[in-house]
């Protein structure tokens, strides 16, 4: 972890160890998106361990997040179930960035590359609530404290 006035870094290798291959285990309804946020790291590149509140301080600041699935009203005018003119914002597989606070959270366990268990944190947001898509690299944006 390195620490840059109130920007920290974690130090990620790569997107899947950011964000774990995982299977949320529901479907979203109406015009819903299911996306995961950056999985917290439990300890720094020196070996480190960090505290769970360092951990949960993370994963509650951090505002960039992976498109799982999308719901079938999605990107939808509601009344005649098109498209809208722009079509839908984002797909399964994009980076977005999403409220700090709000929708409906929860975990599952992924299986980490060394064998051991971490938890992936999911959320549920409406699709109006997406704030941008992340057109760089999703590695490269930090929470700031």
């Amino acid at each position: 972890m390195q620490e840059i006035g109130n920007k920290i870094d974690f130090g990620y290798d790569s997107l899947d160890e950011a964000f774990p291959p995982c299977d949320p285990g529901v479907e979203p309804l109406g015009s819903r998106v299911i996306v995961q946020i950056r999985t917290p790291k439990s300890k720094t590149k020196g070996g480190i361990i960090l505290t769970k509140e360092a951990q949960e301080t993370e994963s509650y600041n951090t505002q960039v997040a992976k498109v799982l699935k999308i719901g079938q009203l999605a990107f939808k005018n509601r009344n005649t179930m098109e498209y809208w003119p722009e079509g839908a914002w984002c797909s399964p597989g994009d980076f977005v960035r999403v409220p700090k606070y709000g929708g409906d959270r929860w975990t599952v366990k992924v299986q980490k590359p060394d064998g051991t268990s971490d938890e992936a944190i999911l959320i549920i947001f409406d699709d109006l609530n997406l704030v941008a898509k992340i057109t760089g690299d999703p590695l490269a944006m930090k929470a700031f404290l």
